[in-house]
C-alpha cells in the first residue's frame, strides 16, 4: 500500500480515522475502523476518574437525546488499565490482519492516545503509567500475553510469521491529544 502522508513522523496510508470516542475504545472497533480504511486512530480519552469512582459521579446512561446534543460529561467505560489492554490488542491485531489480508506489508497506521480532563489527573500515577505504557508496552503484562498468544498461533497464519511478529514495535503511541 502507498503512503499518503506522515503523521508524527510515521508513515500513514490515509489521514482518515475515528475521533476519540466509544467507537475507538474496544479493540474490535479499532480493528473494524482499520479494515474500513481508517489509518489515524485517535483512541478514546482516558482519565484518572474511572471504574467505580466514575459510576458514582455520573449516572448511566448519562445522555438521553431525541436529536442532536452536546456531550458534556466525563466519559469512559473502561478503567485506564482496561483501555490500555484494548489498545495493545488492537495494535497487534491490526499488524496481523494487515499482513494476512494483504492490506499492507508495513505499518501504515498511527495510534494517537488521548488523555484528560485536568492537569492533576493527567499527572496522576495511573494516567502517567498509561502514557508510558503506550510509549513502550514491551514490559506490560498485556503485551507479553498477546505476544505469547500470537507466537503460539503463528503456524496458522499464511503471511504473518515470526519475523513480522518480532518487527512489531511496542511503541503503540508516541503522540497524545489533551482533552
Amino acid at each position: 500500500s502507498g503512503t499518503a502522508a506522515r503523521m508524527f513522523g510515521d508513515p500513514i496510508g490515509s489521514v482518515v480515522g475515528p475521533a476519540a470516542g466509544p467507537n475507538a475504545q474496544l479493540a474490535q472497533n479499532i480493528v473494524a475502523a482499520y479494515l474500513a480504511g481508517a489509518r489515524f486512530m485517535e483512541l478514546k480519552t482516558v482519565q484518572v476518574i474511572d471504574g467505580e469512582a466514575l459510576r458514582k459521579a455520573v449516572a448511566r446512561p448519562c445522555i438521553n437525546a431525541e436529536d442532536e446534543c452536546y456531550n458534556v460529561e466525563w466519559s469512559t467505560e473502561f478503567t485506564v488499565e482496561g483501555a490500555f489492554a484494548e489498545y495493545v490488542k488492537a495494535w497487534l491485531a491490526i499488524h496481523v490482519l494487515a499482513a494476512e489480508l494483504g492490506i499492507s506489508d508495513r505499518r501504515d497506521f498511527v495510534f494517537n492516545m488521548s488523555v484528560g480532563y485536568d492537569l492533576a489527573g493527567i499527572q496522576s500515577e495511573k494516567v502517567d503509567r498509561f502514557i508510558e505504557g503506550m510509549k513502550d508496552s514491551s514490559e506490560t503484562a498485556i503485551w507479553k500475553s498477546c505476544m505469547a498468544h500470537l507466537r503460539k498461533r503463528l503456524p496458522g497464519f499464511t503471511s504473518f510469521g515470526e519475523a513480522q511478529l518480532a518487527a512489531v514495535s511496542p511503541a503503540v503511541s508516541p503522540s497524545i491529544t489533551l482533552s
